[in-house]
């Protein structure tokens, strides 16, 4: 048709348009006009695609193949829930001896698979990491009568079937996102023995916790009276809470992105970004239903009430659920850009149970943080360049984060190519810690007095008007309410009405598929320079500036009138507040249970100081060093782990986990006794096995570059601890004190016999025990063994000098030389034992204190 038609000439359209504003007004017209029924095209595509999807028995967006292995529905309180085996995709190999890896995904409007939702998600990165995945997902409606416990009894007892499937792994690393995090939280705290590290992506513990001017989310219970409003649309539902009411409410929370950009984005791009905008609408529309009884218990419980960010949370059966009693590492990911689970949500939570660092270390716990700048809620758990990079070295650095000390650490994510040691890093990214206090956390969190007693005044009004509304109203909601209503209520929401008129069982979308084939076969796209096209652009960004000032705008009066209303001190003591010794609950931490585990803990630990051989030693001189540097990452671990086989072969990972805990706990109790503890620890090494201790820690110590000027003095210190336990220091020692050659020669034999009894670390043990326990008491002041009495003929005599070797060999001498500087320069620190507060970290990088010629630890401690 076209070449039938006269073509006019360039030179005549140049004549008729010399500035080119015609030609570039007919282009943007009709490349405008095909980009409107294109767009309204994919609109109808998503219209089909969320009604075939909500139809489905078990919708869900899952990017990779995975089969059911356990049903909740099964359970003695059976529950929508679902255990699934993922598959890895074509050409990636798991093995099954390496940890589990279980994602759980939010339940909060939206269908299960998110977290798998593409091949860079935090399932494909496991994947291909060769870790087992399993998958915990759910079903569109609830089981009748189900409740949050038996949900998070549901997730507990898929946990214990992962690690029955799994006898010889380690047990399973657990992801929960978002909403799914507080429930994981919740698990583990229940059954903290079926968990290994928490990833916890988004995921709000503390609602109450918020920054003024930012997450104004956490005024939504205020500003409509409480939990009644819940309970309203429940009944509606005829016991039955329609997931799209929470969907609509993360809308509200960017009128900008959900009016006008997100859609603008399609129709600019619509050649382009069809495939993309489907794909995330097939999981952002697919909303799911509550039960009645369950979204009453989150709202009242965690978003009104925040009960479980303070302990103050007790299942049917009696038992509180207290956060404490976690025994996992826990890694929290939060992002500033998250305007729904801001960081203080996320993180504020630690500060509501604890008073200060130490309560942490006496609770064991380590708690591990990482502050995104800029991702949005959803590319916390969705994003690809996340994946590819904070969630890639989380998982590579899993058992690092296991074996962690006790402690809060702050994580952050560098590029390997942007560090002046990129050649000493084997991946992409690193991922380094940093310790950090509650005073570092308190930046982040905010906490103010004032909201939390504003908030407070929230939870007693929402008790008021739930009493009242379940007195007058409820009776009559739930009179009118059948189960056909109820359905009628849902499909006419308007999130889910937008998705069924815009779909072909819409009678008027017939002709649009028609249109859209035509305008594709002969698509003639507008180019990006064309000024009609630059305009649009520059209109648009006037629209979405100008929604998103509407929003500060509401945001700031919403703030202002909450702050108003509940700050009112009237208010306030109408609810009872004032009557209260405290508005606010105190902060868990001082029962006496937990004040006897505390000290029982301590005193075993104390018992221990000087047990065990020179695995003992080599971990504790480690932790000790590693200990002074500013930061520290996976390569110390993964270098250690590669060759814990040279020191222990027989010791298995859990327990050589469990090494490294009880170490930097012993060094926490009482720093100055376990480093003297030491040459203890080392009795029976011969020279060679000394100097090869010494160069494996070197070793370890340089795989995250070179050591900071702290760090390496406490290695220096370490070194002349080490010498100290050296043989030939000892019989010299012994030989030049009773002056005669033969009792080295008895010293030298007792060696060589102390040297055969360490054919195995049991056997050590045992041998230093029974040594210690014929000849020592116990130290009133440490706890600590101390010898009684040196065997006679062995105590230097007052006032008598060493005499030196004559033929001393170089090695022994320079580092004889080293051990006299030292002590000349050393300066003595008493240490208090008794307090869990003593740091590891605290700035006592002093050599050993000074021994005044005397050369053994027996005879030092005599």
């Amino acid at each position: 048709m076209n070449a039938l038609m006269p073509q006019v000439p360039e030179s005549l359209v140049s004549m008729v348009d010399p500035f080119g504003f015609g030609r570039a007004a007919v282009n943007y017209w009709r490349d405008a006009v095909e980009r409107n029924v294109l767009y309204w095209d994919v609109m109808r595509q998503r219209g089909n695609e969320y009604l075939e999807h909500i139809e489905k028995t078990r919708p869900s967006v899952l990017g990779f193949d995975a089969d059911i292995i356990m049903m909740g529905e099964d359970l003695s309180r059976p529950v929508n829930y679902e255990l699934l085996r993922v598959h890895p995709p074509e050409g990636v190999v798991t093995d099954e001896q390496s940890r589990p890896f279980v994602v759980v995904d939010p339940r909060a409007g939206h269908g299960p698979g998110i977290g798998g939702f593409k091949a860079d998600s935090e399932i494909g990165v496991a994947l291909r990491a060769g870790h087992p995945c399993y998958f915990i997902a759910f079903m569109p409606y609830p089981v009748p009568g189900q409740t949050v416990e038996d949900v998070v009894e549901a997730e507990v007892a898929f946990l214990h079937h992962v690690i029955e499937r799994h006898p010889d792994s380690e047990k399973p690393m657990v992801v929960g996102n978002c909403q799914a995090g507080w429930q994981i939280m919740m698990a583990a705290a229940l059954e903290p023995d079926v968990f290994g590290p928490i990833l916890i992506a988004g995921a709000p513990l503390s609602y109450w916790a918020g920054e003024h001017g930012n997450a104004p989310m956490r005024y939504t219970g205020g500003m409509t009276g409480g939990s009644w409003m819940t309970h309203l649309l429940s009944d509606a539902g005829d016991g039955l809470f329609d997931g799209a009411w929470l969907v609509q409410n993360f809308e509200r929370l960017n009128p900008a992105n959900t009016w006008w950009d997100k859609q603008y984005q399609l129709y600019a791009n619509v050649d382009t970004e069809a495939e993309r905008y489907l794909r995330f609408e097939r999981w952002w529309g697919g909303h799911v239903v509550l039960g009645g009884e369950e979204i009453q218990y989150i709202v009242d419980n965690l978003f009104v009430g925040n009960r479980l960010s303070t302990a103050r949370l007790v299942t049917s059966d009696g038992r509180r659920i207290d956060l404490r009693n976690v025994r996992s590492p826990v890694v929290v990911f939060c992002s500033r850009g998250d305007n729904i689970t801001p960081p203080p949500q996320a993180l504020g939570w630690v500060r509501d149970l604890y008073g200060g660092v130490d309560d942490i270390l006496a609770n064991e716990q380590t708690i591990v943080y990482c502050v995104h700048d800029s991702t949005g809620h959803l590319g916390i758990f969705v994003s690809g360049s996340v994946s590819r990079k904070e969630h890639t070295e989380f998982t590579a650095n899993m058992d690092y984060i296991d074996v962690l000390p006790p402690g809060l650490y702050e994580t952050r994510v560098s590029t390997a190519a942007e560090r002046p040691d990129a050649e000493l890093i084997e991946r992409d990214y690193l991922l380094e810690f940093e310790t950090r206090d509650l005073d570092d956390l308190n930046e982040v969190v905010k906490w103010d007095a004032e909201d939390e007693r504003r908030f407070a005044t929230v939870a007693r009004v929402s008790e008021i008007n739930l009493g009242l509304y379940r007195q007058f109203l409820q009776p009559w909601v739930r009179a009118v309410s059948t189960p056909e209503s109820a359905r009628l209520m849902r499909s006419m929401h308007p999130s889910r009405l937008g998705y069924r008129l815009l779909s072909d069982r819409n009678p008027l979308m017939a002709p649009l598929p028609v249109l859209a084939n035509m305008v594709r076969r002969d698509r003639q796209p507008v180019t990006d320079d064309n000024i009609f096209r630059v305009f649009e652009d520059i209109l648009s960004g006037h629209v979405s500036r100008s929604l998103d000032a509407w929003r500060v705008l509401r945001d700031n009066a919403t703030e202002r009138l909450f702050l108003d209303v509940y700050g009112q001190p009237l208010l306030q003591s109408a609810v009872g507040l004032h009557g209260t010794p405290e508005a606010r609950p105190r902060l868990p931490g001082a029962e006496p249970e937990r004040r006897r585990f505390i000290e029982n803990r301590q005193q075993e630990l104390r018992a221990r100081v000087a047990e065990g051989g020179s695995h003992e030693a080599v971990m504790r001189s480690m932790i000790y060093v590693l200990g002074g540097a500013p930061a520290t990452d996976g390569r110390n671990f993964r270098r250690l782990q590669a060759s814990r086989a040279e020191l222990e072969p027989r010791l298995q990972l859990a327990d050589f986990k469990e090494l490294l805990r009880e170490q930097f706990f012993i060094l926490k109790l009482d720093k100055q006794q376990a480093l003297e503890s030491i040459p203890r620890l080392l009795e029976g090494q011969t020279a060679a096995e000394i100097d090869a201790h010494i160069e494996h820690i070197e070793h370890v110590l340089a795989a995250s570059g070179e050591l900071s000027e702290r760090a390496a003095g406490r290695l220096e210190r370490v070194k002349a601890l080490f010498a100290e336990a050296r043989p030939k220091a000892r019989s010299t020692a012994r030989r030049s004190s009773s002056g005669s050659s033969g009792n080295g020669t008895s010293a030298r034999s007792a060696g060589t016999t102390r040297r055969r009894s360490t054919a195995s670390s049991t056997d050590k043990k045992a041998d230093v025990v029974s040594s210690d326990a014929a000849s020592s008491k116990v130290s009133p002041r440490t706890g600590v063994e101390s010898d009684k009495k040196a065997e006679p003929g062995k105590k230097a005599e007052p006032g008598k000098k060493a005499e030196p070797r004559k033929k001393a060999e170089p090695r022994s001498k320079a580092v004889t030389e080293k051990k006299t500087s030292a002590r000349t320069t050393a300066k003595s620190r008493e240490a208090t034992p008794s307090s869990a507060s003593s740091d590891v970290e605290a700035g006592d990088d002093k050599p050993a204190p000074s021994r005044r010629g005397r050369s053994t630890p027996r005879q030092r401690k005599s």
